[in-house]
């Protein structure tokens, strides 16, 4: 046991830590490679971690299933690149001493003439042996990376390709119904009758997809490059402040506005200004007009764009059930602390000592302070003077899965104020457009209640003493252990007053007497 406290056995924040057990560890460098329509791409994963990290992560855009709605077969010079890449991954395999690889193909090598030839010729040329997947089990897996970020997610999951487009409803934890369809891009550059005939025909096949999975999905999750770059591309439109893909969350409405920007622009100059690759940018048309339809046949609230898919999902699928049931932010908070804090274990303290300031705040609110007080120390070997922006972009720019990104902007917030005080800075000004005033200054009092706690006592600040908050009373009072109490001279309690000014309360400072009974007030 590690000492958990019964509300937070309830809350579900921690528990014995994970990433040190056996079932775990076995997750260490798990490799997939995915041989999809368009991209071939290796991930090897440390996924000792609930929240996946990339040890090793390379793709290339190979264009197996370019014109093949045509032929019926792979392209000629998609599949020459496709053979060597996957001849250089083999090797990076090798040379990772990887024993956990999981080599899947999807919609272009499933439906191919020459599929099989193609297969044979790869596993002779590396040893490597593919599992061709059908639509319904690339549904499956896709669906499950996005559970990897969202455990809690409820919703459609549309997974776009090259040359298929799947879709499977998810709640509760579950995957539910999946189906697949010829809604890639590749494919839909062979639909015949120009822009009209291509309209009528997505139009047609979305209506049976709704049919087959029914249209009653408040949030949509989009998972694929399509999908990404168009993400992208809205945050251009809106001169968004973050660049993290994963959880970016649009609106129909955005959506629609992006898209008819989209189309009053070159395609060329969206490239130059987003760093697409011309590959990705060529498909973008083609995908917007998929995805306007969409919007427009399921009706959801919300969309949100997945940067976990095919192959986060296979990851999940190795996960042991008591893995899966972890928040992913709170276990990858947990493990930058282990890898890289001074003191592993001071963040679950530090949170601790500081509880008594949001005792009543909900559970949303508390796993990101949380986080917070996880990584407020993991930037400790950068330079002074760069402390605060390096933390802010440990949290704004991270892997982190799990995090909305107003979440991320209140994070990042809380951990620069951990260490700067003074106001106006650059990422002040970008995070205060995803977040309101009064959730700005929340990130303040979280920071500055952290810069107090961390420096109280080394080896916890609960060895110091101990926090009461009366709010109603406006009154933040600390209580010396007679002990330890030297350790509250001229800086802490400098530190300890900044607290008490930015939550607008009166500070009081008294020393608990040796049998417990408190003593009088020192102020």
């Amino acid at each position: 046991m590690d000492g958990s406290s019964p509300d937070e056995a309830q809350r579900g924040f921690f528990g014995r830590p994970l990433f040190n057990d056996p079932s775990a560890r076995a997750l260490s460098q798990v490799g997939v490679i995915d041989v999809g329509s368009n991209s071939v791409r290796l991930v090897v994963f440390d996924g000792a971690a609930r929240s996946p990290a990339y040890f090793f992560n390379e793709k290339v855009l190979c264009g197996l299933g370019r014109g093949m709605a045509q032929t019926g077969r792979l392209h000629p010079e998609g599949r020459i690149r496709a053979l060597a890449t996957m001849k250089r991954f083999a090797l990076l395999a090798r040379g990772m001493n990887l024993s956990n690889l999981t080599i899947v193909a999807t919609a272009a090598m499933r439906e191919a003439e020459d599929g099989p030839e193609f297969l044979a010729e790869v596993e002779a040329a590396t040893g490597l042996r593919m599992l061709v997947i059908d639509g319904a089990e690339e549904a499956r897996l896709s669906a499950q990376g996005v559970l990897t970020g969202w455990p809690g997610a409820e919703g459609l999951v549309c997974d776009i390709g090259g040359s298929s487009m799947e879709l499977a409803e998810i709640g509760g934890g579950q995957v539910h119904r999946c189906v697949t369809s010829p809604l890639g891009p590749f494919r839909l550059q062979q639909v015949p009758g120009g822009k009209k005939g291509l309209k009528s025909h997505v139009w047609k096949v979305l209506h049976g997809l709704r049919d087959q999975i029914g249209d009653h999905h408040d949030a949509l999750y989009l998972v694929g490059g399509s999908w990404r770059a168009l993400a992208r591309l809205d945050m251009a439109r809106r001169n968004y402040p973050l660049t993290v893909v994963h959880e970016y969350e649009m609106t129909p409405k955005s959506i629609r506005r992006t898209l008819d920007w989209i189309a009053d622009r070159d395609l060329d100059t969206l490239r130059n200004s987003t760093g697409l690759s011309a590959e990705r940018i060529a498909l973008v048309p083609l995908a917007a007009v998929v995805l306007r339809q969409l919007v427009h046949v399921f009706f959801p609230k919300r969309v949100h764009v997945s940067g976990y898919g095919i192959r986060e999902g296979i990851l999940y699928d190795q996960m042991p059930e008591e893995l899966r049931r972890r928040d992913p932010l709170i276990e990858a908070c947990r493990f930058y602390e282990h890898q890289s804090a001074r003191l592993p274990g001071f963040g679950r303290k530090l949170f601790d000592f500081l509880l008594p300031l949001w005792k009543s705040a909900p559970e949303r609110k508390l796993r990101i302070i949380k986080a917070a007080c996880l990584l407020h120390d993991v930037n400790w070997r950068a330079h002074p003077d760069y402390r605060a922006d390096t933390c802010f972009d440990t949290a704004t720019r991270a892997n982190l899965g799990g995090l909305a990104h107003d979440e991320r902007a209140f994070l990042g917030l809380a951990l620069m104020y951990r260490y700067k005080t003074d106001g106006t800075v650059r990422q002040l000004t970008e995070a205060a457009k995803l977040l309101p005033p009064e959730r700005l200054r929340e990130a303040q009092v979280v920071g500055r209640a952290m810069r107090f706690g961390a420096m109280f006592s080394m080896d916890g600040p609960e060895n110091g003493g101990t926090l009461r908050f009366f709010p109603k009373k406006k009154v933040i009072e600390l209580v010396l252990n007679p002990e330890t109490q030297d350790l509250f001279t001229e800086v802490a309690e400098q530190r300890f007053f900044a607290l008490a000014r930015m939550l607008r309360v009166e500070p009081k400072v008294r020393t608990a007497r040796r049998n417990g009974a408190p003593a009088a007030a020192d102020g």
